[in-house]
C-alpha cells in the first residue's frame, strides 16, 4: 500500500498554510523556546512562497520522505509504527510516528505537550497533505512529477 506513495511530487496548490505555521506555537503546553508566537514571520513568508518537491522512497520496511525547496531541504527515514526523533524544517525537535491507516500515511509529531498531524492520501492521482494543529487545518496538493 505504501508503494502507491512512492515517487516525486511537486506542490501545485496550498490553502491556509500560513495560519497552520502560526498555530504550531499556540496550542497547549509551555511556550516554545524558539518560536513564542509560532513560526516566525520571515520563516512563514519564505515557506509560504516556496513550492517544495517531496520525494517518497521505500526500501524494505524503511520509508524515506525528502522535502526539497529553495528554502530548506529535510529528510526523514522511518519504519511504520515506530517512534523516531525528527527535527522539522522550522527547527522543532519532535517525537514522530507514522502509521498507515485506511490507505493514508498518518504522521504525528509531538513536542512540549503539543501535537500536530500530517496526513498524506492519494486522490485522483494527486497527493493530498492535510496538516492539522488544534482547530487549524491546511491542505497542500501535490502532483506527480513526470
Amino acid at each position: 500500500m505504501v508503494d502507491a506513495f512512492v515517487g516525486t511530487w511537486k506542490l501545485v496548490d496550498t490553502a491556509n498554510f500560513d495560519e497552520y505555521m502560526k498555530a504550531l506555537g499556540e496550542w497547549g503546553g509551555p511556550p516554545p523556546t524558539l518560536h513564542p508566537a509560532g513560526v516566525g514571520f520571515a520563516t512563514r513568508q519564505m515557506a509560504g512562497l516556496t513550492k517544495p518537491t517531496t520525494i517518497i522512497e521505500v526500501e524494505g520496511d524503511k520509508i524515506t520522505v525528502k522535502t526539497q525547496s529553495t528554502f530548506k531541504n529535510t529528510e526523514i527515514s522511518f519504519k511504520l509504527g515506530e517512534e523516531f526523533d525528527e527535527t522539522t524544517a522550522d527547527d522543532r525537535h519532535v517525537k514522530s510516528m507514522v502509521t498507515l491507516d485506511g490507505g493514508k500515511l498518518v504522521h504525528v509529531q509531538k513536542w512540549e505537550g503539543k501535537q500536530t498531524s500530517l496526513v498524506r492520501e492519494l486522490k485522483d492521482g494527486k497527493l493530498i497533505l492535510t496538516l492539522t494543529m488544534g482547530n487549524v487545518v491546511s491542505t497542500r496538493t501535490y502532483e506527480k512529477a513526470t
